[in-house]
C-alpha cells in the first residue's frame, strides 16, 4: 500500500511541475519573513478538518523535513486544495509554553507551495523554513505579511493611554525575555483590538507598594489576528518580559 501511494504521488507530480514553475511571487523583505515566521494565527485550536503533513516523497523514512523537501499532504482537490496554492505549516503548542495553561498557541514552521494534487492527496515543495517540519503539522492558507513602515523606526510616538492595557504573552519560540528588534506575542485588552502600525509603550509592575508602573521601552504592532497581535520591540532599557503591560500611544 505504501509503495503504491508513493508511486501515484510521483506520477501526478510530473503533471503539475511545469505549471507551478512559471509562477512567481514578489520577494519578501527580511522584516516580512521575520513577521511570517513569528506570528501564530490565534489562540484558538485549529479545526480537525485542516490539511496535515503525513510524510515526504523520499525512499527513506524520515521524521524531520527541511528546505526543498517534497511533502505529502493528506488533502486534495476534494478539500479545496489547488495547484500552486501556498500554505503556512504550523504546530500546536498545548503545554509547557510561556503563554500559560489557559492559552493554546501555534508555532509557524515555514511555508510551502502545492506542486501536484489529485482528489485526495497533494505534494508540496517547502519554500521557506522557520523551524523543523514534522508529520502531523497542519496547514493554513499563506498570506504574505506586509510590515508597516514604522516597524523599523525607534520613534516613541504620542502619549500612552493607560485606560486599557494590553499584555505581553511571550517572545518568539515562547521566550520570556525579548530584546530590541525581536518579535513578541501580545494580548489586547479585553474588548479591544490592535492594528498594524499601532505604537505601544511597555511598562512593568515591579511589585512594590505605592510604586507606579516602570517604563521599559517601546514597540510597534506589525500584524494582528482576532485575539492576539505580533509586535516588534523598537526601544528598551531592559529586556521586555512576559506579563509586561502595553499602553497604546496616541
Amino acid at each position: 500500500m505504501r509503495l503504491t501511494y508513493v508511486v501515484m504521488a510521483g506520477a501526478f507530480l510530473a503533471l503539475g511541475a511545469a505549471a507551478v514553475s512559471a509562477q512567481t511571487d514578489a520577494p519578501m523583505s527580511a522584516l516580512d519573513v521575520s513577521i511570517a515566521c513569528s506570528a501564530p494565527p490565534s489562540l484558538v485550536r485549529p479545526p480537525a478538518t485542516v490539511p496535515h503533513v503525513v510524510g515526504s516523497q523520499d525512499p527513506v523514512s524520515r521524521t524531520l523535513f527541511g528546505p526543498h523537501d517534497l511533502l505529502i499532504i493528506d488533502s486534495g482537490l476534494g478539500s479545496g486544495v489547488q495547484l500552486g496554492q501556498r500554505f503556512f505549516i504550523r504546530r500546536q503548542n498545548q503545554f509547557g509554553t510561556a503563554y500559560g495553561e489557559r492559552a493554546l498557541s501555534a508555532r509557524t514552521l515555514g511555508w510551502i507551495r502545492i506542486v501536484a494534487v489529485n482528489d485526495t492527496t497533494a505534494v508540496a515543495s517547502v519554500e521557506h523554513i522557520c523551524d523543523g517540519i514534522m508529520a502531523h503539522d497542519y496547514l493554513e492558507p499563506f498570506v504574505a505579511p506586509a510590515g508597516p513602515a514604522v516597524a523599523e523606526s525607534d520613534a516613541s510616538g504620542g502619549d500612552p493611554d493607560f485606560s486599557a492595557l494590553a499584555r505581553v504573552l511571550a517572545g518568539n519560540e515562547d521566550r520570556r525575555a525579548i530584546g530590541i528588534g525581536e518579535m513578541m506575542i501580545v494580548e489586547p485588552a479585553p474588548g479591544t483590538t490592535l492594528a498594524p502600525g499601532t505604537r505601544l509603550a511597555v511598562y512593568r509592575d515591579v511589585g512594590m507598594a505605592a510604586m507606579p508602573l516602570v517604563s521599559v521601552g517601546d514597540a510597534v504592532v506589525v500584524s494582528a489576528g482576532p485575539n492576539i497581535a505580533l509586535a516588534r520591540v523598537t526601544r528598551a532599557r531592559d529586556a521586555v518580559q512576559t506579563g509586561d503591560y502595553l499602553a497604546i500611544r496616541k
